[in-house]
C-alpha cells in the first residue's frame, strides 16, 4: 500500500471519495446483511465516513481500520465522541462505546486484535487498491473477518480514461477474488451521476457476499 500517497491526500484534504452523508447504497441494502441489533460491522479503510454514524444510529457496533490518524481524529470529532487511545504494536486503537477503529496498516491487523465480526461493509477499500494488492487484500479480509457476510461496492469504467483510484473492477475480478468462499449476488448497478470525478461515465455496483454453505 502506498501509505505516503494516502497520508498526503488526507493532509491536503483531497478527499473527493468522502461522502458527507451515509452512502445511499448502504441504506438501501443493509438489511441484506441480516444483522441483529448490536451486530458488529467492519468498515475497512473507513476514513471519516458518515456511514459509521449511520450504522451506529441503527443500533449496530462498528469496527474500522484506517491508515490516516488525521481522518480518525476527524471521525470522532464528527461523532462528538472522545475516544480512548491505546497502542497495540504497530497500530493505534481508538475506542469508545460501540466503536473501535484501528489506525495503521490494515495488513498489521489480526483477527485476534480485531475481534468477532458479523458483517463487512467495503465501499472504499477494495476499490482504492491497485490490482496486484487487491489479491493480498481479499485474502487478508477473508482471514481477518472469518468469512463474514459482506456488502461490497465497486466501480466500473474505462480505466484508460482515468487511472484511479478508485479503480475499475469487473464482475470477473470480484468472482476471481471471492467465489471460493462466498456465494456472490449482484444487488444493484447504478450510473454515477455526472461521471466518476466528472471525468468519465461509470457504474457503481453492489455485491452481496455470503459464505458458501459447507457441502
Amino acid at each position: 500500500m502506498d501509505t505516503e500517497f494516502w497520508h498526503q491526500r488526507w493532509q491536503a484534504n483531497q478527499i473527493g471519495f468522502h461522502e458527507s452523508h451515509g452512502n445511499a447504497l448502504l441504506v438501501r441494502h443493509c438489511d441484506r446483511l441480516e444483522l441483529e441489533t448490536g451486530g458488529r460491522v467492519f468498515v475497512p479503510l473507513c476514513g471519516k465516513t458518515r456511514d459509521i454514524a449511520w450504522l451506529l444510529s441503527k443500533g449496530f457496533r462498528v469496527a474500522g481500520a484506517e491508515l490516516s490518524g488525521l481522518a480518525v481524529q476527524d471521525l470522532f470529532e464528527d461523532l462528538g465522541i472522545e475516544p480512548q487511545v491505546t497502542q497495540l504494536g504497530d497500530l493505534r486503537h481508538f475506542s469508545a462505546s460501540g466503536i473501535d477503529v484501528f489506525v495503521g496498516d490494515i495488513f498489521d491487523l489480526s483477527p485476534k486484535v480485531l475481534g468477532p465480526i458479523d458483517a463487512v461493509f467495503d465501499r472504499a477499500a477494495f476499490v482504492a487498491l491497485p490490482q496486484t494488492m487487491r489479491v493480498r487484500y481479499a485474502r487478508h479480509l477473508v482471514h481477518l473477518t472469518r468469512c463474514a457476510t459482506q456488502l461490497l461496492i465497486t466501480f466500473e469504467y474505462d480505466q484508460t480514461v482515468m487511472p484511479g483510484p478508485p479503480f475499475s473492477i469487473t464482475q470477473d475480478e470480484v468472482f476471481q477474488h471471492y467465489q471460493e468462499e462466498f456465494e456472490i449476488s449482484a444487488l444493484e448497478s447504478v450510473e454515477v451521476k455526472g461521471g466518476l470525478k466528472g471525468k468519465c461515465p461509470a457504474k457503481e455496483n453492489v455485491w452481496l457476499l455470503r459464505q458458501t454453505s459447507p457441502a
